[in-house]
């Protein structure tokens, strides 16, 4: 069952963004469309440095093949540091604009900020 912070995200992705993927720590980029996945017990918090540059590689090489990384796109992470700390050092050359509306807010105020954020 998904979080309400991932619900929140979600819901805010859809009402703001033009679309959307999801960052998985088993699956790397999948799109909301895509095929129902199995429930799985995995994450990239708290994970070794080297785990999360693997991931964060082969999750460069999904952006790019979704045609994510132009000039002119923008990418909006709305997800914890671990998901996108060694993600950010690949796209610096990429010519795509980076926001991550919540960087740096715990928990409690991540979810007040979509909380304020969202057209609910």
């Amino acid at each position: 069952m998904p979080s309400s912070l991932f619900k929140k995200a979600k819901a805010y992705s859809e009402e703001n963004h033009d679309g959307w993927y999801i960052l998985s720590a088993k699956h790397h980029l999948l799109s909301p469309d895509g095929s129902v996945i199995e429930p799985y017990d995995e994450t990239l918090s708290g994970a070794p440095v080297d785990r999360k540059r693997e991931w964060a590689k082969t999750t460069h090489q999904q952006l790019n093949r979704e045609n994510l990384l132009e000039q002119g796109n923008e990418l909006v992470f709305h997800a914890g540091r671990d998901y996108y700390e060694e993600l950010l050092p690949l796209l610096e050359d990429s010519g795509v604009d980076i926001s991550i509306p919540t960087e740096g807010l715990g928990l409690g105020k991540t979810l007040a900020w979509y909380n304020e954020h969202l057209d609910e």
